[in-house]
């Protein structure tokens, strides 16, 4: 992970605070008609066309990365709280170690019988590179993800909590990411479809914080 000092965050809630909420939101429009993600048009889409009103009904908040050096924006992500159910005896679940299980059983309830954990956790719901005019060359995956777990520090500091998770296609490139690179274990597996009737297996993973 490289200096995250380099970058800025902010809090798209901010641009709903100006004396006139509608500049805050025509400057923010602007901001996010700068962002592109032909590698996954879902990135895009949510940022412009539902991080706002998530954020307005506090589904979600999502937070702009943007260059300390020149303002350019870089990419985004979005995080929220869900209640999730661990099945540590699940076929689909990695072993989950018992010094995992004993820190999550501090802020879950256990159910003996089904061996699952039940308890509220941080989602990292979006995570997202900006590719317009090269953007994407100056901010790496790795950085993306520090900033928000960085910022699910902070709202833990605050809050407490302690496990995170977020969900990813079920490619090799990501697994190695999370997985092997970040230390995410996999704890379930959640099947989808999407309005145009296409199936989609996302991987659920957590982490300790």
């Amino acid at each position: 992970m490289t200096d995250l000092t380099k970058y800025i965050t902010i809090n798209i809630r901010k641009y709903f605070e100006f004396e006139n909420p509608k500049d805050g939101e025509d400057l923010l429009s602007s901001d996010l008609s700068d962002f592109s993600c032909p590698k996954n048009p879902d990135v895009e889409k949510f940022l412009k066309q539902q991080a706002i009103e998530f954020t307005k009904k506090n589904q979600s908040v999502t937070y702009l990365i943007y260059s300390a050096e020149d303002a350019e924006l870089l990419g985004y992500f979005t995080l929220t709280s869900k209640p999730i159910t661990i099945n540590v005896k699940s076929d689909t679940a990695e072993t989950i170690s018992k010094t995992i299980q004993r820190k999550i059983s501090r802020v879950s309830e256990y159910d003996a019988q089904s061996g699952t954990y039940a308890l509220s956790a941080y989602l990292i719901a979006q995570l997202g590179k900006n590719y317009t005019g090269g953007a994407n060359e100056r901010i790496s995956g790795e950085d993306i993800l520090g900033l928000a777990v960085q910022k699910i520090k902070e709202m833990q500091y605050i809050g407490g909590g302690m496990v995170m998770f977020l969900e990813a296609e079920n490619s090799p490139q990501l697994m190695r990411f999370y997985k092997e690179q970040n230390g995410f274990k996999q704890f379930d597996i959640r099947e989808t479809v999407n309005r145009e009737n296409v199936a989609h297996t996302y991987i659920q993973l957590l982490k300790i914080i």
